[in-house]
């Protein structure tokens, strides 16, 4: 059963409207955290409400708001991905973050994440699983997604090992991220690359859950962008912690510069990234890394460094998570 507001001749969904008034909420005090009179309050702001689709950004060579794309070619029907568009997509080309519709569910999954450093590797043992929690996947005909988003895949775990250089160097030369896996995150979810199986904007048209993530064909939890469940353990007012590896090695930061400024792409380079000191495995390095931003490509558009090849894991395993009110 659904509830509406009616105010006049206007009818509002009252769920929808509370998540987005909570996830207004959320958004702000995870980027800027708790205000008062001394507080320090970024010069940038981002308009949740007005967030530019990256739809056709894609490019055939480094260029600073575009993915560099190994894939450039998107055809057939559309058989993946988001199958309607609703009233978050404006048609000025943004869209709304805030009224954008989540799958239901607050699922948690046994996620195994573990790190070790190993001559000059870095190796990343997980099962794929994120330890942050997730929405109900299939997507069922009872949410309210399914109206645009019918997304068929179950979550599955798959063991899988990661070996990134432990000191990653620039290479001579960027080069283009492919399809599917460009990193891995913390809480032990992968990051993909910003494009839907269609090409287009990932984050504005997919329908993920509240933590901005979805399984794959294959069952492959992952996230087009920086989730803000692992983004808000870092409220800080300074610059970012680091929140995971692009499979060059190279560590991938969230939104705020040093001084706590929001990144922009202007801020950073053709891969999204720049130089300078950071916290590196406990101590102070200068060295390139990659950022977080709330414009597309959010996270890695192209590589800075040179990506490791990752195995295409054995068969995945059904799993089970604990459903939580």
């Amino acid at each position: 059963m659904r509830y509406f507001w009616k105010i006049g001749n206007q009818k509002f969904n009252i769920r929808r409207t509370i998540f987005a008034c909570i996830f207004a909420i959320v958004l702000t005090i995870t980027t800027f955290g708790w205000s008062s009179a001394t507080a320090y309050k970024p010069s940038t702001a981002v308009d949740f409400h007005r967030i530019p689709i990256g739809d056709g950004r894609i490019s055939t060579q480094p260029q600073i708001g575009f993915l560099w794309s190994c894939r450039t070619e998107f055809r057939g029907p559309r058989r993946h991905g988001a199958h309607a568009s609703g009233n978050w997509i404006d048609r000025n080309k943004t869209y709304d973050i805030t009224t954008k519709p989540t799958v239901n569910g607050n699922v948690y999954w046994p996620g195994d994440f573990e790190m070790a450093i190993k001559d000059r590797s870095r190796q990343i043992v997980s099962n794929r699983l994120p330890q942050d929690p997730t929405g109900i996947f299939p997507i069922s005909p009872d949410d309210d997604a399914y109206a645009f988003d019918r997304n068929p895949n179950s979550i599955r775990s798959a063991r899988a090992t990661l070996n990134l250089p432990a000191n990653p160097q620039l290479a001579e030369t960027p080069s283009c991220v492919p399809m599917g896996q460009v990193g891995i995150l913390l809480n032990g979810g992968y990051l993909f690359n910003a494009l839907d199986a269609n090409g287009k904007d990932a984050l504005a048209h997919e329908i993920q859950d509240s933590c901005q993530g979805h399984p794959e064909h294959r069952g492959t939890y992952h996230y087009h962008s920086i989730t803000t469940c692992l983004d808000k353990r870092d409220p800080g007012n300074g610059h970012s912690a680091l929140l995971g590896y692009a499979l060059d090695g190279f560590g991938i930061y969230g939104h705020r510069l040093d001084g706590g400024r929001l990144a922009t792409n202007s801020d950073l380079d053709v891969c999204h990234g720049h130089t300078h000191e950071v916290d590196w495995d406990g101590k102070k390095t200068k060295l390139y890394h990659y950022h977080a931003t709330w414009e597309y490509p959010y996270t890695i558009g192209c590589y800075r460094g040179t990506p490791v090849k990752v195995a295409r894991p054995r068969r995945p395993e059904s799993a089970r998570g604990e459903a939580r009110l």
